[in-house]
């Protein structure tokens, strides 16, 4: 088992091209907790940050719980809040931003892929 508080994880600048004011929280990966299928994120994003459209060959689970903000995938755009959840499918453009005046945070998942 493995087990941390979230005070116990540092936090990174989200260094994708043109993000502004995102953080993030590497929860749960292979190298900290042998995880094999799954790896857990925490992300901040900081009034009037973003995280610009961008898109990955793997899928992403996520649970809302701070704030709110917009997300974007594919041709829509959609307002979440605390409690919201989502899945967004492997290769659809997608993006993230804070219009608020409180952080927006969420859980992000994201499987690990096959080694071949």
């Amino acid at each position: 088992m493995y087990v941390k508080h979230i005070s116990d994880v540092p936090y990174e600048k989200v260094t994708i091209n043109g993000a502004k004011n995102t953080y993030i929280q590497w929860l749960i990966t292979k190298e900290k907790a042998g995880a094999k299928n799954f790896a857990m994120r925490r992300f901040i994003i900081k009034p009037g940050g973003l995280i610009p459209k961008h898109s990955h060959d793997w899928e992403h689970e996520i649970f809302i719980l701070e704030g709110e903000g917009i997300i974007g995938a594919g041709d829509k755009e959609v307002k979440v809040r605390e409690g919201t959840f989502l899945y967004i499918p492997p290769n659809v453009p997608h993006w993230y931003r804070n219009d608020g005046d409180t952080d927006f945070v969420f859980l992000c998942l994201i499987p690990y892929k096959e080694e071949k």
